[in-house]
């Protein structure tokens, strides 16, 4: 976790039973609906690549896609997302995970990306880890390097963060929150 000019954890709203009663769910619309605070985050992202040589900027569906193209955008690198199984025309490869309260399948086209591109891959929130391994399993089949996965939040408790590591990949997330 990184430490901010300004505190994230003050702009994100905590639903507590959604979307089931166990769950504390970290809401980032209260985060984009402020455009400044909603820009000083795409800023943090982007001061910490600028420097980086990126081909593309992958994003987890949805929220994934919310942060990911404008960080792309200002970047000036390609935009890759991953999104839920059957959403994505051509060719695509696909990975079933499981979720802190469910199951999903993910997938990517395989049309662009290519073996030794460097990728970042964002989402907004880490929390057991689930879809970002199912996303990061299918940019490692298809080659790419992932030079970090990237997202706001990070539930540690849930053990996401740790589950991403072990896989040989560099995790960075801004804030983050105990529990659920």
């Amino acid at each position: 976790m990184n430490t901010n000019k300004f505190d994230l954890t003050a702009h994100i709203r905590s639903v507590p039973g959604w979307p089931e009663p166990h769950v504390v769910f970290r809401d980032i619309c209260s985060l984009l609906e402020d455009g400044k605070v909603f820009r000083q985050v795409i800023d943090l992202f982007v001061e910490r690549y600028r420097d980086i040589k990126i081909d593309a900027v992958v994003g987890i569906d949805a929220r994934g896609f919310i942060i990911g193209s404008p960080i792309a955008y200002l970047l000036d690198v390609g935009f890759i997302p991953v999104r839920k199984k059957g959403k994505l025309p051509g060719k695509t490869i696909s990975e079933a995970y499981e979720l802190e309260y469910g199951q999903a399948e993910i997938e990517v086209q395989t049309a662009w990306l290519r073996e030794g591109h460097n990728v970042v891959l964002v989402d907004d929130l880490i929390a057991t880890g689930g879809t970002m391994a199912a996303a990061l399993s299918l940019l490692q089949r298809i080659g790419v390097d992932i030079l970090e996965s990237s997202a706001i939040i990070d539930l540690p408790d849930l053990g996401g963060s740790k589950k991403i590591a072990d896989m040989g990949v560099k995790v960075h997330t801004f804030c983050e929150f105990d529990g659920h």
